[in-house]
C-alpha cells in the first residue's frame, strides 16, 4: 500500500531545497571573477564587463593572458598560458582574447605558444583550442614522454565555434567563420566559410562575386526593424501563435490597401 504523504517532511524538504539553491546562487555570484573583483587571479589585462563564471576551470599563467571587454567565460572553462604554472614566458602576452568573446561551459584554451581569439567570437560548450600537440617521431619512446610540437593559433573576429569542436596547433581561421559541432580544424580557413568534419573541410563559402556557394537552404532571418524598442520586443515575445498570425494578417491587409491606393 502507498505510504501516507508526510506534509511536514515535504514542506521541510522544499524549504531546504530553496535554501540550497539560494546559497548556491550566492556562491556563484560571489565566486565569479571580474576586473573589479579578480580574487587570486592577476590577469595581464581584463576589460570592463568581463566575467568568469564560478566554478572556474583550471587557470594559470594569467600574467600572460589578456581578456577584452564584455567577455563571458562560462563555468569550468580552462585558460592556461605555458606548459605548467610558474614558468617565465617572457615580456609578451601568450593568450589574447578580444572584446565580446563568449566561451561556452567546459571549454579549454591551452596556449603554450601564441593563441589569439578575435572580437565577437562565440564558442559553444566543450570547445578545445590548443597550440600544442604530441609528437610521435620516436617509435620506441612513449608518446607522452616525447617533446610536444607548438604552433601559434589564430581565430579571426566574428566566428562561431560549435560544440565539441577542436582547434589544433597551426590553425588560422579567418573572419566570420562557422566551425561545425565536432569539427577538427587544422591549417588555414578562409574568411566567410563554413567548415565541418574531421579533419574539417570547407562545405560552404561566401564571396562578393558569387555570394554563398552552395546557396543557403534557408531564407535569411528578417532583421529587427529600426527604431524598435526593448519594450516592444518584450511585448511581442509574450504573444501566442494565434495573436502573431492575426498581426501578420493585419499587416498584409494594410500593405495591400497601400498598394491599391498608390495604383
Amino acid at each position: 500500500m502507498p505510504k501516507p504523504k508526510n506534509t511536514f517532511s515535504s514542506w521541510r524538504r522544499r524549504l531546504a531545497q530553496r535554501a540550497v539553491h539560494a546559497g548556491w546562487a550566492w556562491v556563484q555570484r560571489t565566486g565569479s571573477v571580474t576586473a573589479e573583483h579578480p580574487g587570486r587571479l592577476t590577469f595581464r589585462a581584463m576589460g570592463t564587463g568581463t566575467r568568469l563564471a564560478f566554478p572556474l576551470g583550471t587557470v594559470f599563467g594569467e600574467r600572460w593572458i589578456e581578456l577584452g571587454s564584455h567577455c563571458i567565460v562560462g563555468e569550468q572553462v580552462t585558460l592556461t598560458a605555458g606548459l605548467m604554472p610558474d614558468l617565465d614566458l617572457g615580456p609578451d602576452p601568450i593568450l589574447r582574447i578580444g572584446d565580446g568573446v563568449v566561451l561556452g561551459r567546459g571549454s579549454h584554451v591551452i596556449a603554450d605558444t601564441t593563441v589569439t581569439i578575435g572580437s565577437d567570437c562565440y564558442f559553444g560548450p566543450y570547445v578545445y583550442v590548443t597550440s600544442t600537440n604530441h609528437s610521435y617521431d620516436d617509435p620506441h619512446e612513449p608518446i607522452g614522454k616525447q617533446w610536444p610540437r607548438m604552433e601559434p593559433v589564430e581565430i579571426g573576429p566574428g566566428c562561431w565555434i560549435g560544440t565539441n569542436a577542436v582547434i589544433l596547433p597551426g590553425a588560422r581561421i579567418g573572419r566570420n567563420v562557422v566551425v561545425a559541432a565536432g569539427a577538427v580544424v587544422r591549417g588555414t580557413v578562409p574568411d566567410h566559410a563554413v567548415v565541418a568534419g574531421a579533419p574539417a573541410r570547407v562545405v560552404r563559402r561566401w564571396t562578393p562575386a558569387e555570394g554563398w556557394v552552395p546557396p543557403l537552404r534557408t531564407p535569411a532571418p528578417t532583421p529587427i526593424p529600426a527604431g524598435t524598442t526593448p519594450e516592444q520586443l518584450r511585448a511581442l515575445s509574450e504573444l501566442d501563435a494565434l495573436e502573431v498570425a492575426r498581426l501578420a494578417e493585419l499587416d498584409a491587409e494594410e500593405h495591400t490597401g497601400d498598394v491599391r491606393a498608390e495604383s
